[in-house]
């Protein structure tokens, strides 16, 4: 058994959004992003399914041509290779679900783009 609290410990960034390895099962690899006000992740994809869920606070998450408007307890699913983006509209805090397959470092390097 394996346990995670998504709100010890947090901490932001006042350079770029915070990601943060919380738990790792033999299925997945759930990630915390902690966004302030207006931070942005830039366009990318994955070459896997993700999951991304609103935890606190309101994020616009851009998908293709769309924006969608995500806020506490919302969640979306993207199939690989779907670009998105997302721009905290308030301080947030985002749960990314990630396939076993898929690298922690693939998302630190989405914060170089």
């Amino acid at each position: 058994m394996k346990t995670a609290s998504f709100f010890d410990n947090l901490e932001f960034n006042d350079e770029h959004v915070a990601i943060t390895p919380m738990l790792e099962s033999g299925f997945t690899k759930e990630i915390r992003i902690a966004f302030k006000k207006d931070q942005v992740m830039k366009a990318h994809k994955t070459g896997y399914p993700i999951t991304v869920m609103v935890l606190k606070g309101a994020i616009d998450f851009g998908v293709e041509d769309k924006i969608v408007h995500l806020k506490s307890g919302d969640l979306i699913a993207l199939e690989p290779n779907v670009v998105h983006s997302l721009k905290a509209e308030e301080e947030s805090v985002v749960r990314l679900s990630l396939s076993k397959l898929d690298s922690v470092s693939r998302v630190n390097a989405v914060l170089n783009l």
